[in-house]
């Protein structure tokens, strides 16, 4: 599905991704570890080109993504983006947050997308609030709806930047058994940031450990947290 080939990545004199590789497959569920300023969310960014890589490829269903002339919103339809702050839009209530993007693209008619919405918002206990604005919700609440704004486009693909970072603990939870809830009950592909380390073990089929600009360690969740390969893993593990 996704293709990363020695990803490189400098902001300024700053070199973040120092050659990247590797490899996503439809299905997967792939949580990114490491230290804070490894280059975690950078890599996340880069796969939907919300940071254009310095050098390298990135090949998204077999189509090189990071040539010139390629048609990025198009790709970025296909790969929902989950961010840390929510990123909704303040002056549009919820049911508009949500049908807006697969309307103005012509996935769907306004009325398939209200009514998508609607189901995935009674799914998520939140029908009550498709009328009300962003600052009327919870920072849970609001996340939740972050990620079913994301799923009403259909994506491919699910990325996610640290969803929890923001939130408090009980509102952790809420938001972390949501998509434990969407990896559970469908094949959706799953990218995810993390410091939630049960909830990596939990959920993962894959982890990539990343240290310094590089993935370190590309294993299975099992292989990772039973049996680090390298000393960086270990100290990162017995630091958490």
């Amino acid at each position: 599905m996704i293709e990363i080939k020695n990803l490189y990545k400098s902001f300024g004199d700053q070199e973040i991704l120092k050659g990247v590789s590797a490899k996503i497959n439809k299905g997967d569920k792939i949580v990114i570890l490491g230290p804070s300023g490894c280059g975690k969310s950078t890599l996340l960014r880069c796969i939907n080109l919300l940071e254009r890589p310095s050098s390298g490829q990135i090949l998204f269903n077999n189509i090189n993504i990071t040539q010139k002339n390629i048609n990025i919103n198009k790709i970025r339809a296909q790969m929902g983006m989950v961010f840390q702050n929510f990123n909704l839009f303040p002056h549009l209530n919820i049911l508009k947050n949500i049908t807006l993007a697969p309307t103005t693209l012509k996935i769907k008619t306004s009325l398939q997308a209200q009514k998508q919405a609607i189901d995935l918002l009674k799914k998520i206990g939140l029908a009550d609030k498709l009328k009300s604005y962003p600052s009327q919700l919870s920072g849970g609440q609001k996340q939740r709806i972050a990620i079913i704004r994301a799923l009403a486009m259909n994506p491919e693909i699910m990325l996610l930047d640290e969803p929890t970072s923001a939130l408090d603990p009980k509102m952790t939870g809420e938001v972390l058994d949501l998509i434990r809830d969407i990896s559970q009950k469908s094949n959706m592909t799953m990218v995810i940031v993390t410091h939630e380390l049960s909830f990596a073990r939990d959920i993962a089929n894959k982890i990539f450990f990343m240290q310094g600009g590089l993935i370190l360690e590309n294993s299975s969740a099992k292989e990772f947290f039973n049996n680090p390969k390298t000393d960086q893993a270990k100290d990162f593990l017995n630091l958490i």
